[in-house]
């Protein structure tokens, strides 16, 4: 990954986000993602049966946002961990 001159990353990471339309912190994140640039794939779990399993073995709980960034979990919106996971200062 690489810094943009405003401070924001260009992420080489692979970073996913399984979410449900309703939910607020969901969009917290997806917002984060783009004012920061980070390219990510959605899941939306209230429609996506294969997604929604995908998640319940991965992360143990079902409740959203579950922030998948190359292997690590994030569990709701952790901003703190998502800065650190994605290298943003």
């Amino acid at each position: 990954m690489w810094f943009n001159n405003n401070g924001s990353v260009n992420n080489m990471a692979t970073v996913k986000i399984y979410s449900t339309p309703w939910c607020t912190f969901c969009r917290m994140a997806k917002d984060f993602f783009k004012e920061h640039n980070v390219t990510y794939t959605e899941y939306d779990v209230s429609v996506d049966e294969k997604s929604r399993a995908e998640m319940l073995e991965r992360s143990k709980q079902s409740g959203v946002p579950v922030i998948d960034i190359d292997g690590e979990l994030v569990i709701g919106f952790d901003k703190s961990r998502v800065f650190t996971l994605l290298g943003i200062k």
